[in-house]
C-alpha cells in the first residue's frame, strides 16, 4: 500500500503543476509555442517520476526496532541513517493524513534528544503502525529518567 501512497501523493503535485499549464495555454493560445512543448515535457517528466520514485523510496527506506534500538533508513541519492538507542526516545506520535487515512497507512514518529531531529517512519498499514507504537511507548516507559 505504500507504494500507491506514495504515488498519489506525488500525483497530486504533477496535477496541479499540468492543470496550470493547461490553464496558461488555454489563456494565451497566440502565445510562445513552448507552451505546448512544456506541457509534454511535464507529462513525460511526471510519469517517469510517478513510475521510479515510489518503487526506489520502498527499496532504500527501512526501518527496524531491536532489543537495544531504533534505526531508520531514508533518501534517494543522499541516504541517511539514524540509529537511536531506545532508551533515548522520549515520546512516540503518530499522524494520519487525509491521503494516508485513505490508503490505511500511519506515519510513526519517536522523539529523542537528539540535534539530528525525530526518527520518523512513514507509510506503516495500521496494524504495524499500533504494534510498534506499542512497543517503542512501553521500553519508552520501562527507562527511568528523562532520557536525555
Amino acid at each position: 500500500m505504500a507504494v500507491w501512497y506514495w504515488t498519489a501523493r506525488a500525483a497530486i503535485g504533477w496535477v496541479v503543476l499540468l492543470v496550470l499549464e493547461f490553464v496558461w495555454r488555454l489563456a494565451d493560445p497566440n502565445g510562445p509555442g513552448w507552451h505546448g512543448t512544456g506541457l509534454v515535457i511535464t507529462a513525460v517528466l511526471a510519469i517517469a517520476h510517478l513510475i521510479v520514485m515510489p518503487r526506489w523510496r520502498y527499496r532504500v527506506h527501512r526501518w527496524e526496532v531491536t532489543s537495544v534500538a531504533l534505526y531508520t533508513q531514508a533518501g534517494w541519492f543522499h541516504q541517511e541513517r539514524r540509529i537511536a538507542p531506545l532508551s533515548r526516545i522520549q515520546t512516540v506520535d503518530s499522524e494520519r493524513g487525509p491521503i494516508e487515512q485513505l490508503f490505511g497507512l500511519v506515519k510513526v514518529t519517536a522523539n529523542t534528544a537528539s540535534a539530528a531531529g525525530p526518527l520518523r517512519i512513514t507509510g506503516l498499514d495500521r496494524e504495524t503502525a499500533e504494534r510498534l507504537i506499542d512497543e517503542l511507548t512501553t521500553i519508552a516507559q520501562q527507562t527511568p529518567g528523562d532520557a536525555t
